[in-house]
């Protein structure tokens, strides 16, 4: 970590100023620093020279930067320009408009995909202006009864654009004309001091637009970085306002702040500022409530799934958002499901009626696409069909699409502290055993099965043939 940032300290060490106020920009020329093209996407390079050769001025901005720095692998190349988004869909066959919050540009290239913004100036200091200018290039802000950003389309320069910028290490530009770094904002003193530094007023920018706050904790988690004192006092007490973010946006920010590899540290500081409880409502009541179970601890369940999906995609592996959030909403499934059976429904039923409420809820906070849903019930109702390994059921059960995601659920419920008897095991065997061995599996269970029954095995009387004639008369006599 932070390799990449040393050296250029070492190669610049007088690029932060002893005094108070030090003036923006700072430049670092190309051979003070070491990002350099071959660091770079190759198709964001051909996005910056084409918008150049058209005439336009463009940077890499942000993350990439940022990352580098840090001497983490650079991921996502985003690019701010001085054209307007039509302009560049002009510029380039292979991009698309997106957006209506916030109007920008993705440029394909196959696969990847490279998101181009204009410069973007302060919305607020375009509403004070609105009445005096109504011909601003760009105009396009409104905002809610909250006060929260609802279009944030108004075009500014780059300085303007450094400045409604979330982040100091955000503030970051990157010019391939002469190949230097540009700091707006003190991005570079904080990734030295490892810290999240909102840009402006904290409580000003968390009212502009809540999800700041989710995403300063998503680089504490990411980066290891605190989250600066001034920038972190206001989170408690505005947590509430993400109340008011639409549900679907909150779905995808839950899967980058809890399936990028730092869930357990992500976990931990959602709960400690108190925004867990508006993204999973009924879990945080629950684990709140020290609620716990014979076969589940909720916290220790939750923890487990997490540490296991920070393990697969830290090793390169992939991850389904779906079993995520079965991963986080199964402790209220299993309390439902409880409550469900006291009131005499039957185990299967319990379940599907606790899984639906669970679900209905949830869909308030963070919206859940139905193609992941339906998965996640899927898995549910595969810890109840996983026990039952009779006769061909097994076989059967092996076959399932749901088979794999429903075996690696049981295998964190036994984890965290589950007691299922050796079923992880006994299923672990029988997915990797011949047939031989297969059919052993099975005659151990049925074995096991029959050896339960108490007492000797009831025979049914026999019936005794009836004689066809006297049925026949009978029924006639009738």
């Amino acid at each position: 970590m932070l390799t990449g940032f040393k050296s250029l300290v070492r190669k610049a060490s007088s690029i932060f100023s002893s005094d108070k106020e030090q003036a923006y920009p700072i430049i670092i020329p190309r051979n003070n620093h070491s990002l350099s093209r071959k660091s770079l996407s190759p198709n964001a390079v051909k996005v910056l020279y084409r918008l150049n050769k058209a005439g336009f001025e463009a940077h890499l901005v942000g993350g990439c930067i940022r990352d580098h720095l840090i001497g983490m692998e650079p991921k996502d190349f985003d690019i701010v320009t001085n054209a307007t988004p039509e302009e560049v869909h002009k510029t380039f066959s292979n991009s698309r408009l997106i957006g209506r919050r916030f109007r920008l540009v993705h440029v394909t290239f196959g696969r990847e995909i490279i998101e181009v913004s204009t410069f973007r100036a302060s919305s607020k200091q375009d509403d004070e202006s609105a009445t005096a200018n109504t011909s601003l290039k760009g105009k396009d802000s409104a905002r809610s009864a909250h006060g929260i950003v609802l279009r944030d389309n108004v075009y500014g320069s780059i300085e303007e654009d450094a400045e409604r910028r979330d982040f100091t290490f955000n503030a970051l530009y990157y010019n391939v004309k002469d190949f230097s770094i540009h700091d707006y904002c003190g991005g570079l003193k904080d990734i030295e001091d490892k810290k999240i530094r909102i840009i402006g007023n904290p409580r000003e920018r968390y009212q502009e637009d809540p999800v700041r706050m989710l995403r300063a904790i998503r680089f504490a988690g990411k980066l290891g970085f605190d989250i600066e004192e001034e920038t972190a006092a206001p989170i408690k007490e505005m947590a509430h306002l993400l109340d008011h973010i639409p549900p679907a946006r909150l779905f995808e920010e839950v899967l980058k702040l809890l399936g990028s590899g730092n869930g357990v540290e992500t976990f931990a500081l959602l709960r400690q500022y108190g925004l867990f409880r508006y993204l999973f409502p009924d879990t945080d009541a629950l684990l709140n409530s020290g609620w716990k179970r014979s076969d589940i601890n909720p916290e220790g369940f939750i923890l487990q799934g997490l540490k296991n999906t920070d393990d697969r995609i830290q090793s390169g592996k992939t991850t389904a958002p779906y079993f995520l959030y079965a991963i986080l909403l199964w402790p209220s499934v299993t309390l439902r499901h409880e409550e469900f059976q006291a009131q005499g429904i039957p185990v299967t039923p319990a379940l599907h009626q606790a899984a639906s409420m669970v679900l209905d809820n949830q869909v308030a906070s963070t919206a859940i696409p139905r193609r992941f849903s339906t998965p996640m019930r899927e898995i549910w109702d595969m810890q109840l069909r996983l026990p039952k390994r009779y006769g061909k059921r097994a076989l059967q059960l092996l076959e399932h699409p749901r088979f794999r995601a429903g075996f690696d659920f049981l295998l964190i419920r036994e984890l965290s502290g589950t007691q299922l008897d050796g079923l992880g095991k006994w299923w672990e065997a029988f997915q990797f055993g011949n047939e031989a061995e297969q059919r052993e599996l099975i005659r151990s269970i049925d074995s096991r099965s029959d050896s339960s029954k108490s007492g000797p095995k009831k025979r049914r009387p026999r019936r005794r043939k009836s004689n066809n004639k006297n049925t026949v008369s009978s029924q006639v006599t009738e």
